[in-house]
């Protein structure tokens, strides 16, 4: 994971020492060791990787010739079913569910997330299926998976909201605002990092700073907006919130910044919410005559490749949504297996990255 992501409690196995790489180009490679999985055990007997599962944990219509050639390729590969695999009692599918905005699966933090959540479940030798309207259908029933994973779950949104009533393992990336409980909830602080956020641009003397706002009702916007006008409040500064819609093209984003600076010319610094909006306001600012990092300080709350490449880079909160999405299926896995009780609630570390975009270019 990047940037050194950490996650609430680490339960991978041991890492395979890799051999050193060859010096002479003109050596053959030597293919690295890997751990073996539950899908090359099937592929080696020559079976589907449920009969596999099912042979190697005595379930199932499985003939002893064919549990007997499991049993063989699993030795001969070295494979050893990961511990909370081999503990999910209540697994029907050996697969789990994972939704996402379906408008933003192109948004970098939400396929980091994605990424943490596929190699968890690899690990615990389970399959994930990207859950969208067309797997629900008309009726109530639930999807073919054994528990769900669900990021920044929206209240109204019909399909998240038939996901947490289905009646299965939920675990969400940050609470869920509507009327049912998730499972378990993994959740990062964005109240206090939010806050020294602001502090950080009040010292470097903006006194009008504006929070261009996600237009969704996710836990992570409404703390954002809630402590954002908390802290103009305490400061005795303008609340100057504005709002995208979750999702907002860059044209769009452009429009509502000019529509800002026009509305309250005398704003020092821009603080924005949604991935990559930062980033995308950049030429608008530049067309408004403003020079970010001068007299105009920019920040985003949601850190990414975009931020750190910027010119100048951009001020943002790294929210490590891999460690995120790594954290949710492992806390999904040990409810399964009953290792860890339903309620369960862990918190994945976040931090505040300082750069130029709102600092002074440092003199040589």
């Amino acid at each position: 994971m990047p940037h050194g992501q950490a996650a609430a409690r680490d339960t991978q196995e041991p890492r395979v020492p890799l051999p050193a790489a060859p010096t002479d180009p003109n050596t053959p490679r030597v293919p690295l060791p890997t751990t073996p999985t539950i899908a090359d055990v099937a592929r080696l007997a020559k079976v589907s990787r449920t009969t596999a599962s099912d042979a190697l944990r005595g379930h199932g219509r499985v003939s002893e010739a064919t549990r007997e050639a499991v049993t063989a390729a699993a030795r001969e590969l070295g494979y050893a079913p990961n511990r909370n695999a081999r503990s999910l009692r209540t697994s029907v599918t050996e697969t789990i569910g994972l939704h996402i905005p379906e408008f933003l699966t192109s948004a970098e933090y939400y396929m980091s997330f994605v990424f943490g959540v596929i190699e968890e479940a690899t690990r615990a030798s389970l399959n994930v299926t990207l859950m969208s309207a067309g797997h629900l259908g008309d009726g109530p029933g639930a999807p073919q998976v054994d528990g769900l994973v669900l990021c920044d779950p929206m209240a109204g949104d019909p399909v998240v909201d038939q996901l947490m009533s289905c009646g299965l393992p939920v675990v969400t990336a940050e609470r869920y605002a509507g009327d049912k409980e998730s499972t378990g909830v993994v959740l990062s602080d964005h109240h206090t990092h939010l806050e020294q956020l602001l502090d950080h641009l009040g010292e470097r003397g903006a006194r009008q700073v504006a929070f261009l706002a996600s237009d969704t009702t996710a836990e992570w916007a409404t703390t954002l907006c809630a402590t954002y006008s908390e802290w103009c409040a305490r400061r005795g500064a303008p609340d100057l919130t504005h709002r995208a819609p979750f999702g907002s093209t860059p044209e769009a984003l452009q429009a509502e910044v000019r529509r800002m600076l026009v509305r309250a010319p005398g704003i020092d610094a821009i603080v924005c919410a949604a991935d990559g909006a930062a980033a995308a306001i950049l030429p608008e600012l530049r067309a408004a005559g403003r020079t970010v990092g001068e007299d105009l300080l920019l920040a985003s709350c949601v850190d990414s490749s975009s931020m750190r490449l910027a010119d100048p880079p951009i001020t943002s909160i790294e929210l490590h949504p891999r460690a995120v999405g790594a954290e949710c299926a492992r806390l999904l896995c040990e409810i399964l297996a009953r290792q860890t009780p339903q309620g369960t609630i862990r918190s994945v570390p976040i931090e505040l990255n300082i750069r130029n975009s709102s600092r002074p270019t440092p003199t040589r």
